[in-house]
């Protein structure tokens, strides 16, 4: 190519990129609304809505005029250390929803302003508020709490091929085999989240653990019924279930594999050699003697 094409072509890219920076800068609401969409989706909207009233955490609706940008930016990347603080706004959001903690999201700053750019631009379309159905709330739910318990123990797979729930969590029931420590005992989960809280994290989990490990593996809506009525059922009759204690079955188990084994090694060693290898050979010479 001639020198002179390689510099116009060259011209040419250099400038389409300061007409792209360009739009960018004189229209930001366009250039970060769709990600603003994407991000809420993935990581907000299983706790939150946008005037669609109280879920898991508060309806982000009028979020912008309520607090500042830069107090936004900071308790969305870092909640836990601005409660820390003794931020008085923050301090009173953590004594609202008692038990629960928003993780700590790894956003960029322009992030969180795409985000709160598409809170404010979706504010317009957002449904009138419904009741409150926060913590405690009493959900109807229909799925199969049996299916559910196999499936929180991973007696029976998920159809996408996701982890088991007690691979982390762990609840108290009789009939569950003793899960994980990683993540939080899901026990009284229902009272405090109410249905659709536990829902909407089952469905679309918004922490970064459970959103990798079932990255591509959705549950479907029969199996996120199933866990929510499972876990309904667990909270409501907690008191008529104990922890199975192992100890016993344990030991028991131990005794009886120790006592199978130590048959087997006396059985084998009935057939083992009684003498040394050159015993025959010894005896014939002392007879040849």
């Amino acid at each position: 190519m001639p020198i002179w094409e390689r510099t116009r072509s060259g011209r040419l890219l250099v400038l389409g990129a300061v007409f792209a920076t360009f739009l960018a800068a004189v229209m930001p609401g366009q250039a970060s609304g769709q990600d603003g969409e994407a991000i809420f989706q993935s990581t907000c909207k299983a706790c939150h809505t946008i005037g669609g009233g109280r879920v898991v955490g508060p309806d982000l609706a009028g979020v912008n005029e309520r607090q500042s940008e830069a107090w936004l930016i900071a308790f969305v990347q870092h909640s836990q250390a601005v409660i820390a603080s003794g931020d008085s706004d923050a301090v009173a959001l953590a004594a609202e929803y008692p038990g629960l903690s928003m993780p700590d999201w790894p956003l960029t700053d322009n992030e969180v302003r795409a985000v709160l750019a598409y809170i404010k631009q979706a504010e317009s379309a957002a449904p009138a508020a419904p009741a409150a159905a926060g913590a405690g709330a009493s959900t109807q739910v229909t799925g199969d709490p049996v299916l559910g318990r196999h499936l929180f123990q991973g007696t029976t797979r998920f159809v996408n091929g996701g982890p088991a729930c007690n691979s982390c969590h762990d609840v108290s029931h009789e009939d569950v085999i003793g899960g994980g420590v990683l993540a939080r005992d899901l026990t009284t989960v229902f009272s405090r989240l109410g249905g659709p809280g536990v829902r909407a994290i089952v469905g679309s989990p918004p922490f970064p653990v459970m959103q990798r490990a079932f990255q591509n593996r959705p549950l479907t809506d029969q199996e996120v019924a199933a866990l929510v009525a499972f876990l309904q059922l667990t909270d409501a009759t907690q008191e008529l279930h104990q922890p199975l204690d192992y100890g016993k079955r344990l030991l028991a188990a131990g005794l009886a594999g120790a006592a199978i084994l130590l048959g087997l090694y006396s059985l084998i060693w009935r057939k083992r050699r009684r003498g040394p290898v050159n015993r025959a050979i010894y005896a014939r010479q002392v007879r040849s003697t």
